[in-house]
């Protein structure tokens, strides 16, 4: 059985990625999630603790890794960055590759992927296809700063490091505006429909 289509999954913080990636595993659709992924990894029992524990010791706290020893370790050493990336970076390709062969074992057409920085570390290069989620940036900033602890200045280094919204909407191969929920699923399942429709058609004429 070939491998399912790829379809990435990407957005700017308050851009709706989490409600549009639920609407997807909501109609069936196998959902990897970045986010999780490392999550489980920095969990008691996850591959990164022990990996982590040789080159930050003092991040491992209750067999677990503590992130805000990683981000002080980050803001106090211009390297650390680069030395954590290279160290997780791989168990997170790993446990991305374990759910799409098992996705493909259970005969899945279509595998949703979503990526926060997926342009941003070069995934495109290597999905199939890739969807942007977008909203107006009043929306967005509504969203965002309804989050508790969040203010505007937060907010705004937070989408100085992002790629700009722009950018990725043009780099997109789908884009779906997500202000109105109702219209968001109506877009994911037209989209689902899409691609099923494009693999079948793949598969009539291999």
């Amino acid at each position: 059985m070939t491998r399912p289509f790829l379809l990435g999954l990407t957005g700017s913080i308050g851009m709706g990625k989490s409600t549009t990636a639920a609407m997807f595993a909501e109609a069936g659709v196998p959902v990897w999630d970045g986010d999780a992924s490392v999550h489980r990894l920095y969990g008691a029992g996850g591959a990164a603790v022990p990996v982590l524990a040789g080159a930050f010791p003092d991040a491992i706290r209750g067999g677990v890794v503590d992130r805000s020893v990683l981000k002080a370790h980050i803001a106090a050493d211009p390297t650390a960055l680069g030395r954590i990336e290279s160290l997780v970076h791989p168990l997170v390709a790993a446990d991305r590759s374990a759910f799409i062969e098992k996705a493909r074992a259970d005969g899945a057409a279509l595998v949703v992927l979503d990526i926060p920085l997926l342009f941003e570390t070069g995934a495109d290069a290597w999905l199939d296809a890739t969807l942007t989620v977008t909203a107006p940036p009043d929306v967005q900033r509504a969203r965002v700063l309804e989050r508790p602890g969040m203010t505007e200045a937060h907010l705004d280094q937070i989408l100085a490091r992002q790629m700009p919204d722009a950018e990725k909407r043009a780099r997109a191969t789908h884009v779906i505006e997500t202000i109105d929920l109702e219209q968001t699923r109506r877009a994911v399942h037209r989209l689902i429909d899409q691609i099923t429709r494009d693999i079948n058609d793949g598969a009539k004429h291999a």
